[in-house]
């Protein structure tokens, strides 16, 4: 099983680690910085060995990467990590604005669903099952995320259950979330967030989330 250095230290940009095994253009790795698409959150961009990763996904609790054809990695060797940290650390900053976003919205409405969320380098978006517009509710949910963001309060991330690897954040006084994904320390480090509302149908309300920089 790979161990995620992406929890112990989601600011770190290069790491040395040991292929675990190898099947065909899909590699596995002893140790890893580079995180696989999980929870609506994109994979990282970057390299291993000097090779370009493709794909990222995870498999239980392996993470596999693929490579291209003809890489000459072989099991046991030792390699480089280097992932692109402007990508990294974007979607940090808006996988945390998300989460805001969700607290504040299923508080200010109960019994509300989220089904489906998406954090990419350009925005992340929460897909809620709610049968009339969301978009009064934004400037105050925005208001309340931007609020939090400005008090730069500590973000504690940790685990509930470490052999099953489940993970959550933890900002005191405000709400205590599951999430396998990367964070800030501090609230401070999101920016500003705005929001835009997205009707996509059928009794399903879609917010979009930005940040001003």
């Amino acid at each position: 099983m790979t161990k995620k250095q992406f929890w112990v230290d989601p600011y770190q940009t290069t790491f040395d680690t040991t292929v675990a095994a190898v099947d065909g253009a899909n590699v596995t790795l002893q140790s890893t910085i580079f995180f696989a698409f999980s929870g609506g959150q994109e994979s990282d961009a970057g390299s291993i060995g000097g090779h370009p990763v493709l794909a990222a996904r995870k498999d239980g609790l392996e993470i596999v990467y693929t490579l291209a054809e003809g890489h000459g990695l072989i099991a046991g060797q030792a390699v480089r990590i280097e992932i692109d940290w402007a990508r990294r650390y974007r979607l940090m900053r808006l996988h945390f604005a998300a989460e805001l976003v969700l607290e504040l919205a299923c508080k200010a409405l109960p019994g509300v669903d989220k089904v489906g969320a998406h954090i990419a380098q350009d925005k992340a978006r929460i897909d809620f099952v709610w049968p009339q517009s969301i978009a009064p509710l934004l400037p105050e949910i925005a208001a309340e995320a931007n609020a939090i963001v400005a008090a730069d309060l500590p973000i504690v991330c940790a685990f509930d259950d470490e052999a099953g690897e489940r993970r959550y954040w933890e900002i005191a006084g405000f709400s205590r979330v599951p999430c396998g994904g990367t964070h800030v320390r501090r609230t401070g480090e999101v920016g500003v967030i705005r929001l835009k509302r997205n009707n996509i149908g059928r009794g399903k309300e879609r917010v979009e989330i930005y940040l001003l920089a």
